[in-house]
């Protein structure tokens, strides 16, 4: 099994592949419907009850695809992804998840080199598992780490965008979307005026040392955006035909403001704009004829003016941001056939990858913080490493069950306390 490489704005909107919708439509109109999801168990180590491991199980997701070619030219996309197990928070019950509309758009095919996808909700291309997150397509349980904050994957977002193809074996992608917002609590504190809880009511930061940017992205519903920021996001895909296997891409994200409206610091005084830029590359190289396949990432974040951000001015002295935040991954894998089993071609693919990253950089260390506003005592959980050894076996492409052990490290006196050994089952068709 050779997993996609990088290409496309997203698994399904080349010209090429979008007019069979997601999963292979016939040559006329008409709807198709995929789905794809991913179940976890094992035990993982609870950093809030000092490092226990604990024995769990999480329906993670189900998304369902539903896709319909109006014409051969005009094709509507959805994504809705229902996720830990049920949308209920009652005790009678026992379920805790959320019903979300992660994709909605419609695509206008217009030529290979220009086509035109719908305001809707998409995915920022920035990174290729950020847009083809299906657990086919990683081998560990969880997602790679570079895209559980640095890269808030599922990054999605109110959108718009032109994508097409260059050249044979370069794709582009260009997007304008409602920017990230430095405000990561409850919704309910968001006033009816859209701003952030005013003084001296407290409220959590979007963009921390400790989360990166995990819970900075927009709302998508009811016109309650804290900003009328926008952001531009844009994505080069090189698949070289004369290097087979070989796929490449580079995607940049620029923001001139994050802060939402109405922020402040822990004294009301209000808090100034903040831009937010986002740098991205990665290789994935199957080397043809032999079973070796080799990934690589680096992403890294910078921001404007991190005086104005809330978590240097919250009076927690632990999360504080500096100038930029990066991290890198180094992966290889072999894909080794196991033969016919049941009407079906096996593989066994054993994988290691290492992981670092650091939201602490640069300012840190220092007795005042970033423009002397707040004491900086970071505790060193925002450097972190991470190695995952495991094994995905793939009985076809559509499915695949994993077995991953996470050993992660950090600067913290009390260490990470979050290893896991978990298993999972992941499908896509």
């Amino acid at each position: 099994m050779l997993p996609p490489l990088p290409g496309g704005a997203s698994g399904r909107t080349t010209p090429a592949s979008a007019s069979k919708g997601i999963l292979g439509l016939a040559d006329l109109p008409g709807l198709s419907i995929g789905a794809y999801g991913e179940l976890k168990y094992g035990a993982v180590q609870n950093p809030a009850a000092a490092g226990q491991w604990q024995n769990g199980f999480d329906a993670h997701r189900l998304v369902l695809l539903p896709t319909y070619a109006i014409t051969p030219n005009i094709i509507f996309n959805a994504e809705i992804e229902f996720e830990h197990g049920g949308i209920a928070f009652d005790s009678d019950d026992k379920l805790h998840g959320s019903v979300d509309v992660e994709q909605i758009f419609v695509d206008f095919l217009i030529w290979d080199k220009l086509n035109w996808r719908s305001p809707g909700i998409d995915l920022v291309p920035i990174g290729y598992i950020n847009q083809h997150h299906e657990p086919t397509q990683f081998y560990s349980v969880k997602r790679p780490e570079l895209y559980n904050g640095l890269i808030p994957s599922t990054w999605r977002v109110p959108a718009t965008s032109i994508y097409g193809t260059i050249a044979d074996g370069i794709k582009y992608q260009l997007q304008l979307s409602s920017s990230l917002e430095d405000f990561g609590d409850d919704f309910a504190l968001r006033t009816d005026a859209n701003t952030v809880p005013l003084f001296p009511v407290p409220y959590a930061a979007g963009i921390t040392g400790l989360e990166a940017l995990a819970l900075a992205r927009p709302v998508v519903g009811d016109f309650r955006q804290l900003s009328n920021d926008l952001a531009w996001a844009g994505k080069l895909d090189f698949t070289p035909p004369a290097v087979p296997g070989l796929g490449l891409s580079v995607s940049a994200y620029y923001t001139a403001n994050t802060t939402p409206r109405g922020a402040h610091d822990e004294f009301a005084n209000p808090l100034g704009r903040s831009s937010l830029g986002m740098f991205d590359a990665e290789f994935r190289y199957r080397v043809p004829k032999t079973w070796l396949e080799l990934r690589g990432e680096y992403v890294r974040a910078s921001f404007g003016s991190p005086i104005n951000l809330r978590a240097n001015n919250d009076g927690d002295p632990t999360n504080n941001v500096g100038r930029f935040m990066y991290g890198w991954s180094g992966e290889v894998a072999l894909h080794i056939p196991l033969g016919t089993i049941l009407s079906s071609d096996w593989k066994l693919v054993p994988f290691y990858r290492y992981t670092y990253q650091n939201f602490q950089t640069v300012g840190y260390g220092q007795s005042t913080g970033i423009g002397a506003n707040e004491i900086s005592l970071p505790t060193g959980a925002g450097q972190m490493r991470f190695q995952d050894f495991g094994v995905a076996v793939f009985p076809s492409p559509k499915i695949v069950l994993k077995a991953t052990y996470q050993r992660v490290r950090n600067n913290d006196p009390l260490g990470a306390q979050s290893d896991s050994i978990l298993g999972g089952v992941g499908f896509f068709f």
